[in-house]
């Protein structure tokens, strides 16, 4: 049985009953713990919650019977060596099957809470279970359009095939139903909603991600030139970084870079690298736990991803006072102006992108200009104390609907 509400009513002065104790529980068909801007997302918001004192419970599909998960998801990588669209079908309907369970099993012991969506699949499998409209649903849109349009960019499905069109019909099935919509971008609103009209009759806000502040070290040395930080995929488009460095080496620019994350495009990458001769500038450091506190050690932070719904890795790299240089795309215009916290490079143009890259480091006033304008804008927009209690506001029922918290 499917459940919606516009949210509680509220008393006149504003607080809403039972704010400190509400259980919040925080679903997500992922492992947690993993190298996505999900898995930040949801790192950050239980280190805010824990610093304020409040308890969350992440629920994933390994919170039930994890002995199964083995032989069950472990089917997968043969399924992929068949057909990898049916091995993406398996992973989805397995994982939101284990997820439900586990839900259903958290949401007994509980009365009013809220679930905290981390996808369409974890909010479909949290509405399914849910014992009533008092454990509210609320599910956080980090998806560009939708699930099937990131599976379709990986290459692992293909464009409006049968998994593609199934992964559409469970959002269309569930986003409509929850309780509220958080979007972290008006572009992630804008690009859901184009597809998917029922969603704007959802409440909804718009609330950025946003992460803690670094903690105040002693100034060093400059480990290298750039930094990057994100899943080594075909989204995030390494190769045009590995191109820019190429094109300023012939131009007599040598400029070091270290790339942190995992994927599959490491090996393409390294083999990239080895051709184009950049093998002593450019670091393949895989995922980090802790890359946050390496990155003020770096001179510019470098972004060419053509596909966003939003971008911790740039709001990391801002928390470190580092300027930003990435391409015009999706919501990265939301979360810096170019010319001030950042200089905004063509993703098709590497000669272009280098010139914009060695102006921006051959002029120290301007670099540090730029750096000082992320630090700022960092503090004022996507600080964990600003932005946390508009998020934790929004989910217990507070926020106005369809406008930025």
């Amino acid at each position: 049985m499917s459940y919606n509400s516009d949210g509680p009513s509220h008393p006149a002065d504003g607080r809403v009953p039972g704010e400190a104790s509400l259980p919040l529980m925080i679903a997500t068909i992922l492992r947690g713990g993993g190298i996505t801007g999900v898995d930040t997302h949801v790192r950050q918001l239980r280190r805010y919650l824990e610093e304020c004192g409040t308890a969350s419970t992440l629920v994933t599909p390994f919170s039930w019977v994890r002995l199964l998960t083995y032989p069950v998801f472990g089917l997968r990588p043969v399924l992929d060596r068949c057909s990898q669209p049916a091995g993406v079908a398996w992973y989805l309907y397995w994982h939101e099957v284990f997820l439900r369970n586990a839900l259903r099993r958290c949401l007994a012991e509980v009365g009013d809470c809220v679930v905290y969506a981390q996808d369409p699949l974890a909010a479909r499998a949290a509405m399914r279970v849910r014992r009533g409209p008092h454990q509210r649903v609320v599910l956080a849109v980090h998806f560009r359009i939708s699930l099937a349009d990131e599976w379709a960019d990986k290459k692992q499905i293909s464009r409006d095939g049968r998994v593609f069109r199934a992964i559409r019909q469970v959002e269309r099935e569930a986003i409509p139903q929850a309780d509220g919509l958080v979007y972290v971008s008006r572009w992630a609103q804008d690009a859901l909603t184009s597809w998917l009209p029922e969603a704007a009759a959802v409440p909804s806000a718009v609330i950025d991600n946003f992460v803690a502040p670094l903690p105040a070290k002693p100034s060093q040395e400059p480990l290298r030139d750039l930094v990057t930080v994100g899943n080594l995929d075909l989204v995030k488009n390494h190769r045009f970084l590995l191109e820019v460095l190429a094109q300023a080496k012939r131009d007599g620019r040598v400029l070091s870079l270290d790339v942190f994350g995992d994927g599959p495009c490491r090996k393409d990458l390294l083999q990239q690298a080895r051709s184009l001769g950049l093998e002593e500038q450019v670091r393949f450091q895989g995922f980090r736990p802790d890359v946050r506190d390496f990155l003020p050690r770096y001179r510019a932070y470098v972004h060419a991803s053509y596909s966003e719904s939003s971008s911790l890795a740039i709001i990391e790299a801002m928390a470190a006072g580092l300027p930003i240089v990435a391409g015009n795309t999706g919501p990265i215009c939301e979360l810096c102006d170019d010319g001030v916290e950042a200089r905004f490079w063509p993703l098709d143009n590497p000669a272009q992108a280098a010139t914009t890259l060695v102006d921006l480091l051959d002029c120290e006033p301007a670099r540090a200009a730029a750096a000082s304008a992320a630090r700022q804008r960092f503090r004022r927009d996507f600080d964990a104390d600003v932005v946390g209690p508009r998020l934790r506001s929004f989910q217990i029922g507070r926020a106005s609907c369809r406008e930025r918290v």
